[in-house]
């Protein structure tokens, strides 16, 4: 599994008109091309004026088969200059989680032969 995280930092004063227009047009075009939404947040103690979204992946070429649906998308080519100004800097990461890391979609380890 891995994680895609997407790190925005919009324009002062611009997060609720971002995550209005995200939540009545945007999110159901990005569910429906790349499936499994971990989480969608914003920022309220900290860098202020930060969105993140975190979506899961079988693998990279499980994502760059999405993405690229995502793309080619009319709804979504017409969806984003809705976002595009509000946006000032954009981040992304992939993340691999670690071998004792919780996540979904991911072995636990045992811990039947823990020592106390």
């Amino acid at each position: 599994m891995f994680y895609e995280v997407r790190t925005y930092r919009l324009r002062n004063g611009t997060v609720p008109a971002y995550l209005k227009v995200v939540e009545d047009e945007g999110i159901a075009i990005q569910k429906e091309h790349l499936g499994h939404l971990v989480g969608y947040f914003f920022s309220e103690i900290g860098p202020i004026n930060e969105i993140m979204h975190i979506w899961a992946y079988a693998s990279l070429d499980d994502r760059e088969r999405r993405r690229a649906s995502l793309a080619s998308d009319p709804r979504w080519q017409a969806f984003l200059p809705k976002i595009r100004d509000l946006i000032e800097t954009a981040e992304n990461k992939i993340m691999k989680p670690a071998a004792f890391s919780p996540s979904e979609g991911h072995r636990s380890h045992d811990t039947s032969r823990q020592e106390l």
